[in-house]
C-alpha cells in the first residue's frame, strides 16, 4: 500500500505555540504510515504538484497573512480531495481577511470571553467514530466563541454561562466539526490553546482520530 503523505506548515502568532504542537502530531502521523514534510513558510501551497500529492494538510498557522497564490493553492488542493485539519486558533484564526479560506475551514474565531477559565465539551454525536466511547469532560483553557458554518456536521459543543458577557448566557457553541470542501474532507476541533491541553486525553484523542478521518 502506498504511504500516505502530510504536509503541515506552522508560523504565525507563537503564544499557540505552534512548533511545540507540531512536535506533538508529526511524529505521531509519522507513527501512523504517513510520510510528513514540514514547512516554515506558506510558499508551499503555491507549489501546485507538491500540494496535488498529499493525502492530509495541516495549517497550524495563527493570524498573519496569505498571499493570493498561496491561498488558491491551498482551497485547490482540498477541493481536489487532500483532507484538511486542524484545531483552535492554528486553523480558524488564521488569514482573517480571506473569507474563501473561512468558507472552507467552516468557521472563525471571534472572542473568549473571560479567557482562560473551566469549561466543559459535550459530546453530540456519540455515534460518530472521531467522538465514539468518549464522555463528556472539562477543559481549562480559552472558551472559543465562533462564527460557524450551518451545514457542518457539529460533533461536540460547550456552553457559555454568561458570567462574563451575560447577552451570550446559555449559547451553545460548536467545538467539533466536520465538512466536505470539494472532494475534500476538512476537520476542525477548536480545542488546544497551547500544546499544553493536548494534556488533556480527549482533547488529544479527538484530533487524532480527526486527522485519520480527513485524510484522503
Amino acid at each position: 500500500m502506498a504511504t500516505k503523505k502530510a504536509l503541515i506548515t506552522w508560523g504565525g502568532w507563537d503564544g499557540h505555540t505552534p512548533k511545540q504542537s507540531v512536535d506533538i502530531f508529526a511524529p505521531w502521523l509519522e507513527s501512523q504510515g504517513f510520510e510528513v514534510k514540514i514547512f516554515d513558510s506558506l510558499d508551499c501551497y503555491a507549489d501546485a504538484g507538491l500540494m496535488a500529492a498529499q493525502d492530509l494538510i495541516l495549517p497550524v498557522w495563527t493570524m498573519s497573512s496569505i498571499t493570493g497564490e498561496q491561498e488558491k493553492g491551498l482551497l485547490e488542493a482540498v477541493k481536489a480531495g487532500a483532507g484538511l485539519a486542524g484545531w483552535h486558533g492554528c486553523m480558524c484564526d488564521s488569514f482573517r481577511n480571506n473569507t474563501e479560506y473561512q468558507f472552507m475551514t467552516g468557521g472563525q474565531w471571534v472572542a473568549h470571553p473571560g479567557n482562560i477559565m473551566d469549561y466543559t465539551v459535550n459530546i453530540t454525536k456519540p455515534a460518530d467514530p472521531i467522538v465514539k466511547g468518549l464522555k463528556d469532560f472539562r477543559m481549562h483553557s480559552e472558551q472559543y466563541y465562533m462564527h460557524t458554518d450551518p451545514g457542518a456536521e457539529v460533533l461536540a459543543t460547550t456552553t457559555f454561562d454568561g458570567k462574563v458577557c451575560d447577552w451570550i448566557d446559555g449559547v451553545v457553541m460548536p467545538v467539533v466539526w466536520k465538512k466536505r470542501w470539494g472532494k475534500g474532507k476538512v476537520f476542525f476541533s477548536s480545542l488546544g490553546h497551547t500544546n499544553a491541553d493536548f494534556a488533556v486525553a480527549e482533547a488529544l484523542e479527538i484530533q487524532k482520530r480527526g486527522m485519520l478521518w480527513s485524510a484522503r
